[in-house]
């Protein structure tokens, strides 16, 4: 199995990583959905193939809306990021946090709207993209390691969804969800990490935290 035919749709891929993505998935031979608030800032992606969608990826509504229009997707990544830190515990400011809770907002809403979706697929996949920041967090960058450690509880909640669902219908695990923990985001890492996640069985997948 592999990418070719798979349908991804990256929420919120208006970055340099999601527009790598869609060029390693493009070349692969998959269709790619790209969502971002405004038809500039997509168009980028749209020249490399992707089918542009102006929707919010951290709200609920829009991204069920769009996942009653998609019934076919195979994969959902949100790419909603950023990050602030720094100061020790001191600088740990609410605006700061509220500045980062727009990516786990769009882990939420994706995940959520699209649930039905990935479990329908014969190979679903929902991926996010976490931080080596969880396994070792500092003072300065408290608030973005705790963003981020509450992105991988939910992403790991969303596994056990897939299992219980394929365990309670008596069929085999047929969607994955995985969580990859980087350093610093290299785009290029990221595109390859996309189009491997069709390399291994929803089984040997769901509930894994690889490193890129």
């Amino acid at each position: 199995m592999n990418a070719a035919g798979k349908h991804v749709l990256l929420a919120g891929g208006t970055s340099t990583a999601g527009l790598a993505t869609t060029r390693a998935l493009v070349a692969a031979g998959a269709r790619v959905t790209a969502t971002g608030r405004s038809m500039p800032r997509l168009a980028p992606l749209v020249d490399a193939g992707a089918v542009a969608v102006v929707a919010d990826a951290t709200s609920l509504r829009e991204m069920s809306e769009l996942a009653a229009e998609l019934t076919d997707v195979d994969a959902v990544i949100p790419l909603v990021g950023g990050w602030r830190g720094g100061g020790g515990l001191a600088g740990q400011s609410d605006d700061d946090l509220h500045a980062l809770m727009p990516a786990f907002e769009a882990v939420r809403a994706t995940s959520r709207a699209f649930d039905h979706v990935l479990r329908a697929s014969d190979a679903g996949r929902f991926a996010i993209v976490s931080s080596t920041a969880v396994g070792r967090p500092l003072a300065g960058g408290a608030n973005y390691a705790a963003v981020k450690a509450a992105s991988e509880a939910w992403a790991r909640a969303v596994a056990q969804g897939f299992a219980k669902a394929a365990r309670e219908a008596e069929e085999p695990l047929r969607a994955a969800s995985v969580i990859w923990r980087v350093k610093a985001l290299d785009p290029d890492v990221l595109a390859a990490a996309t189009l491997a996640l069709w390399d291994a069985d929803a089984s040997e997948l769901n509930d894994r935290v690889v490193t890129l």
